[in-house]
């Protein structure tokens, strides 16, 4: 899902850094406000869980490849915001360190992995945790951010060709219109990747969750 350099116009990407800059400020003066020594160890875990399963990637039609997330977990546990400035973080040293990604297209990257992706699970979770079973709740919290992802992802690189093409028409981006990158990206997503999205959140929730239980109870005499 990473975009790498060289896919997206200025047209784009320059908005976009107006944009996502003063949404991460606002991200990580939320999360300073409240992060703790509690809480600072698991989302630590869970961000560096997120680094490893987004670096696993696998190639998509349509210019871009698909992966686990792992926002709608951090979204849950901790919030959106905080959700959202951890994967700020994580995007920024998989394209600086690792060219996953890349610098002109950070911003989209984190408005589709990193907002789009932890509002969406959180407002999903909020509208279903009363009226379906946990696990049934993170599953939809996790596919449906995934599925939003792709789909801010899709439409970035769908909108390509009608921003910047030459006098010719031909695309000085990426080449291939909404026609062929919304079915292909958020297709795969809403079937395969969204799917291992929702189940990996539903259990790593579960594992915290039960961890956080059995330390508060404490051992059973």
């Amino acid at each position: 899902m990473h975009i790498p350099d060289g896919y997206l116009s200025p047209q784009t990407y320059l908005p976009a850094y107006a944009l996502v800059l003063p949404l991460l400020v606002r991200a990580g003066r939320r999360l300073r406000a409240t992060l703790d020594d509690e809480t600072l160890p698991t989302l630590s875990a869970l961000t560096g869980l997120a680094f490893v399963v987004q670096m696993i990637n696998i190639p998509l039609p349509g210019g871009t490849t698909g992966h686990a997330v792992g926002t709608a977990t951090l979204a849950l546990l901790f919030g959106p915001w905080a959700a959202s400035c951890a994967m700020g973080l994580v995007l920024l040293i998989q394209a600086l360190l690792f060219g996953d990604g890349g610098i002109t297209t950070f911003p989209v990257n984190t408005l589709a992995m990193g907002f789009a992706a932890a509002f969406t699970a959180a407002l999903l979770d909020r509208a279903t945790h009363h009226r379906l079973p946990t696990h049934v709740a993170t599953f939809i919290a996790g596919w449906g951010s995934a599925v939003v992802a792709a789909a801010v992802t899709a439409c970035a690189l769908g909108i390509q060709p009608a921003l910047a093409h030459d006098a010719g028409g031909q695309p000085l981006f990426f080449p291939l219109g909404l026609a062929v990158t919304v079915p292909a990206i958020v297709g795969a997503h809403a079937l395969l990747f969204g799917v291992a999205e929702g189940a990996y959140t539903a259990a790593v929730i579960a594992l915290v969750r039960r961890t956080a239980t059995a330390e508060a109870t404490g051992p059973t005499p």
